[in-house]
């Protein structure tokens, strides 16, 4: 064979893979994503809302809770709602800064921890004890360093429970700054969750984020919490969400109301623990139901 006869033989090759590959991808986006690209929230017959309780672990967040706290705190909801700080061993201020605010606001309950879980590392230990001293079944979580992105994030939340409902996903997106880097971030973020919040669509949920994430207590209870991965510094939201998810049990809000916002990184060195920083595992490393 002819250098030039080899030549366009592998270039026929390289040109049939591409086709190929394009197709899988198109057919990806169109099955896929266009699930979410076309959701829509079915009308209620009977307008009904929930007691909730919106549960924040925070450990030397002062400054966090100084700046976002009052975003959880002046929700417009007309039902009975509760806000737990859980204070996981903090050496800062937290407490104090707490404390002034629960003067104003009654619905705020602080829960302090002094002793660390042995063998328990993350925040699954002062999770589960916000969950248990929890007084209503719906459960609403966020972290310290992320604030609703309006008053109505309660009432948008809760909506997306319905009978059979005992798991909604949220998305936990992220400020707009200037720059490159910034905008690389929030490209990240945001096909993360448009891959998690398609795979739930679909009947497929591998993950949650722990930044806006609701569930009934019941099924956390089922579940035994998080024992079966109490070992892992993580997954008080993927791990647990991938072991408690069923294709009946789970839907999802994607109102922008309902979005919560965090500080996204800031540069290439990823602090660890940053809510922001979080890279998730794709649906072919979770997918293992």
């Amino acid at each position: 064979m002819k250098l030039t006869e080899y030549l366009h033989h592998w270039e026929n090759i390289i040109f049939l893979g591409f086709i190929l590959i394009t197709f899988i991808q198109l057919l990806y986006y169109f099955l896929l994503f266009a699930r979410l690209a076309f959701h829509k929230t079915k009308p209620r017959n009977i307008s009904q809302t929930h007691p909730v309780s919106v549960i924040i672990c925070a450990r030397d967040e002062a400054a966090n809770l100084a700046k976002n706290l009052p975003g959880a705190l002046i929700q417009q909801y007309r039902t009975t709602h509760e806000v737990i700080l859980v204070n996981d061993n903090s050496f800062d201020e937290s407490k104090y800064i707490v404390e002034a605010y629960q003067k104003e606001y009654k619905q705020l309950h602080l829960i302090e921890l002094k002793q660390e879980a042995r063998f328990i590392p993350g925040k699954k230990f002062p999770l589960s004890i916000g969950i248990k001293t929890a007084k209503y079944e719906i459960v609403l979580l966020t972290d310290a360093d992320c604030v609703p992105a309006s008053e109505f994030w309660i009432e948008k939340m809760q909506e997306g429970f319905a009978d059979k409902t005992e798991i909604v996903l949220g998305h936990g997106a992220l400020h707009k700054k200037k720059g490159f880097f910034n905008k690389l971030v929030r490209w990240e973020n945001l096909h993360t969750a448009l891959q998690y919040l398609s795979y739930a669509k679909a009947g497929l949920t591998y993950m949650g984020v722990g930044r806006n994430l609701s569930y009934k207590k019941a099924i956390f209870f089922r579940h035994k919490g998080f024992s079966s991965h109490n070992h892992v510094p993580g997954g008080d939201d993927d791990l647990f969400i991938n072991k408690a998810a069923t294709k009946a049990n789970t839907n999802i809000v994607i109102d922008k109301d309902a979005f919560t916002l965090s500080e996204p990184a800031k540069n290439w060195k990823i602090e660890k623990g940053s809510c922001a920083s979080r890279f998730s595992a794709s649906p072919a490393e979770s997918l293992s139901k």
